[in-house]
């Protein structure tokens, strides 16, 4: 009883060393951001604001804002379409399996090992002959394309495990193929959605090369525009730290209220398949 009862100290106490290893940066970026820029220094850096000053917020939002609104017109149609896109490939490559299925979608999924440097190029090229360079949709497009093996392969592996009865019972009663998809799949696969759509929207925010790359100016996603708060000369901590948390807000929030579903969503698509 005793070697239980030390063994769960010892393991608690390595939990909590670790836990408050990862969150020694969120303390650091939390009390620089609400500093003053004449107490921001490297040898302060652990020290608590003498006073709350929330100015810096207000210059991080205030230069960040119609990048903010960039960032959401974008992450929104791009996680919205390849979810979309996603679920009728996983649909078609799982429930509806013809001749060489199986080898497009090994084919599809090569799509993940294409680091974005080596695509750089071409696709300025392809995008500038359509006339989306420096645009959103363009970017959307981008991260649609990107996207789909995923978006796939999790789909996929999701309705692998819907039984096949439910599809026969729906075409007897005459579903067709969008029938199928509208009235049995899509309600089974909240949680896949949930999933996808979680992993798509973090991804996608956070992406920078395609943002800094394809885009430029007041076009540009948060993220880029974070960078750009650094300036030239002399760089505002203070600020950077109040732009950085703002920026990682929204994502923040998404998995605050929908992680528990994210675990249940990738339990479930992990029984079959």
């Amino acid at each position: 009883m005793a070697s239980i009862r030390i063994g769960s100290i010892v393991k608690y106490t390595l939990l909590i060393i670790v836990s408050l290893l990862f969150l020694t940066p969120i303390y650091v970026i939390i009390v620089t951001s609400l500093k003053p820029m004449a107490e921001v220094s490297i040898d302060k850096m652990w020290a608590l604001p003498t006073a709350l000053d929330f100015s810096s917020y207000k210059l991080a939002f205030s230069s960040l804002a119609p990048n903010l609104l960039n960032s959401f017109y974008l992450v929104i149609p791009a996680t919205l379409l390849s979810a979309l896109l996603g679920a009728m490939n996983g649909y078609i490559l799982s429930k509806w399996k013809f001749k060489g299925s199986d080898a497009l979608f090994t084919f599809i999924l090569f799509g993940m090992f294409i680091p974005y440097q080596s695509i750089l190029i071409p696709l300025i090229q392809f995008l500038r002959t359509i006339e989306l360079y420096n645009t959103i949709p363009g970017l959307i497009l981008v991260h649609v394309v990107y996207g789909l093996p995923i978006t796939t392969l999790m789909f996929r592996n999701f309705y692998a495990s819907i039984p096949d009865e439910l599809i026969e019972s729906a075409q007897i009663d005459g579903a067709n193929f969008l029938g199928v998809f509208k009235h049995i799949i899509i309600p089974l696969s909240i949680t896949g959605f949930v999933v996808v759509a979680i992993w798509q929207f973090t991804n996608i925010w956070n992406e920078f090369l395609f943002a800094v790359t394809i885009t430029t100016g007041t076009k540009q996603p948060v993220m880029v525009a974070l960078q750009n708060l650094s300036g030239s000369q002399i760089v505002q901590w203070n600020v950077q730290m109040a732009g950085a948390l703002l920026a990682a807000l929204p994502t923040l929030l998404v998995y605050i209220f929908l992680g528990k579903y994210f675990v249940r969503g990738l339990l479930a698509g992990s029984v079959k398949g």
